[in-house]
C-alpha cells in the first residue's frame, strides 16, 4: 500500500516510544459533581496524556472524535495553526497511532479537517487504521452564506473522515425519524393498522410476468406505462388487495399504489454523507454556544453541539466511552455528558480550566444551551479533573 513520505517521518514514528508514561493526578479543586463516574478532563499535552491512558483504556474507547488544528496558516489564539506541512504531519501521526490503540474493536474514529490537509490525512489514516477500514468522508456544511471577500472560492464545508477499528464488526446506528417524515403518513380510509402513505406500484426493471392489466374498483382498466411493469406478480397483487394494502384513491379509480404503514417502516434513518447546516448546525451556532459560556471570549473554530450529537448518535449508545484528545472549547465532552455517555477529554493550556472545566460545570448544573432542550437535559453527573504527573519510569527504566 502506498504511504506518505515527509521530512523526519522516521523520527516521527519513533516519537511514541520516546514519549514517557506519566501518572495522572486528580485535582479535587477542579473536579465537579458526582466524581464516582468515569468522566475525565485532562490538562496536558495530548501525546503524553494518551500514553498515560494506554495501560488503562487500551481497546476500550467506543468512539473517538477529534478536531485537530487545520494547518490553514492562520494564527489562532489557543492553537498554533500555522505549522509547516511536515510539522503538522509530525504532530498528527503519532497521536493517531495511540488513538488506534485506545479504540475498541467495535469502535470508530471521526476526524474533522478542511481541504488543506484532508487528502494527506486520508493517506495517513489508510496506513494507520487500514484502507479497508475506511467508512466514509462526511461533508459538513459549516457556512450558510458565501463569503463575498473570498479571494478564490468561498469554502462552505469541512470534511469528517470516519474509520472503524474493524469494519467487518462496526455498524452505525440509525438516525431517529423526524416529525417531518412522520407527517407524510395519513389514514384516509381509517385503516385499523394506523397511519400510512402510498408508494408507486410500478418499477423500471421490466418483467413480462409482472406486466398485466388491473381493473380498479370503479371499473377502470390500467396497465403499466411503456417500458415499466408492476412491482409484484398478479398473484401477490391479489393477496395485497385481500389484505387492504392497495390504494385506488378515494373514488376507487386511480392507478393502484401500495400502502406503506408507519408502524412497519424502519424505525430509524440511514445517515447520508452530506450533512446540511439545517440538520447539524453551522459555525455561527457553535460560536453562540461558546459565547453563552464566555461572553467576552469565543473560540476561533468551535463545532456546534448538534454536529457532535449526530456523530455520537451514529457511533455510540448510552454508557459507551467517548474520547476527544483535541477538546478545544469542550463541546464533545458537553454533548457526551448530556447524552449519557462516559467521556475523556484532553486539552493543553489554561483554557482546559477556563473553558472546558467551566463549560462542563455548567452542564452538570443543567445549562440549557446547544442540544439541552431537545434532549430535555436537566443536569446531573460530574467529572474528575486531572493533571499530568511524574514519569512512571526514570532514564534507567
Amino acid at each position: 500500500m502506498p504511504i506518505l513520505q515527509w521530512l523526519d517521518r522516521d523520527k516521527t514514528i519513533q516519537q511514541i516510544n520516546k514519549s514517557p508514561y506519566r501518572l495522572l493526578e486528580s485535582d479535587p479543586n477542579l473536579s465537579y459533581g458526582n466524581q464516582d463516574l468515569q468522566n475525565m478532563l485532562i490538562q496536558g499535552d495530548n501525546l503524553e496524556a494518551l500514553k498515560a491512558l494506554l495501560p488503562y483504556y487500551a481497546n476500550r474507547v467506543k468512539c473517538i472524535y477529534i478536531d485537530p488544528p487545520y494547518n490553514t496558516g492562520s494564527a489562532f489564539e489557543h492553537y498554533k495553526d500555522n505549522l509547516e506541512h511536515s510539522q503538522w504531519l509530525d504532530m498528527i501521526y503519532p497521536r493517531l497511532e495511540l488513538l488506534r490503540e485506545l479504540l475498541a474493536e467495535d469502535g470508530s474514529i471521526w476526524i474533522s479537517i478542511d481541504d488543506d490537509e484532508s487528502h494527506y490525512l486520508k493517506v495517513i489514516c489508510d496506513e494507520i487504521f487500514g484502507r479497508k477500514n475506511f467508512i466514509a468522508n462526511c461533508i459538513w456544511q459549516k457556512k450558510y452564506a458565501p463569503q463575498n471577500d473570498a479571494k478564490w472560492l468561498s469554502d462552505s464545508h469541512d470534511h469528517i473522515l470516519c474509520y472503524a477499528k474493524n469494519k467487518e464488526i462496526w455498524r452505525p446506528n440509525n438516525l431517529p425519524r423526524t416529525e417531518a417524515m412522520d407527517q407524510r403518513y395519513k389514514n384516509p380510509d381509517n385503516d385499523s393498522r394506523g397511519l400510512w402513505q402510498s408508494d408507486n406500484l410500478s418499477v423500471k426493471t421490466y418483467s413480462e410476468k409482472n406486466d398485466y392489466e388491473i381493473v380498479t374498483p370503479s371499473g377502470r382498466k390500467v396497465i403499466p406505462s411503456k417500458g415499466l411493469c408492476w412491482r409484484v406478480s398478479e398473484e401477490t397483487f391479489q393477496k395485497m388487495i385481500d389484505d387492504n394494502r392497495i390504494w385506488f384513491g378515494e373514488n376507487g379509480g386511480n392507478v393502484p399504489r401500495i400502502k406503506r404503514f408507519l408502524s412497519e417502516v424502519k424505525q430509524g434513518v440511514t445517515s447520508m454523507t452530506i450533512w446540511l447546516y439545517q440538520e447539524v448546525g453551522h459555525n455561527q451556532d457553535a460560536k453562540r454556544e461558546v459565547k453563552e459560556i464566555h461572553a467576552t471570549e469565543v473560540f476561533a473554530t468551535p463545532k456546534p453541539e448538534k454536529l457532535i450529537h449526530r456523530i455520537l448518535t451514529l457511533a455510540t449508545t448510552e454508557g459507551d466511552l467517548v474520547l476527544d484528545s483535541f477538546l478545544g472549547s469542550g463541546t464533545t465532552a458537553a454533548v457526551a455528558h448530556k447524552m449519557g455517555r462516559n467521556y475523556i477529554g484532553i486539552e493543553m493550556g489554561e483554557h482546559a480550566k477556563t473553558h472546558c472545566a467551566v463549560r462542563l460545570q455548567k452542564v452538570v448544573d443543567g445549562e440549557q444551551g446547544g442540544i439541552s432542550k431537545a434532549l430535555n437535559w436537566q443536569g446531573g453527573g460530574g467529572f474528575r479533573f486531572y493533571h499530568l504527573g511524574e514519569n512512571v519510569f526514570d532514564e534507567n527504566g
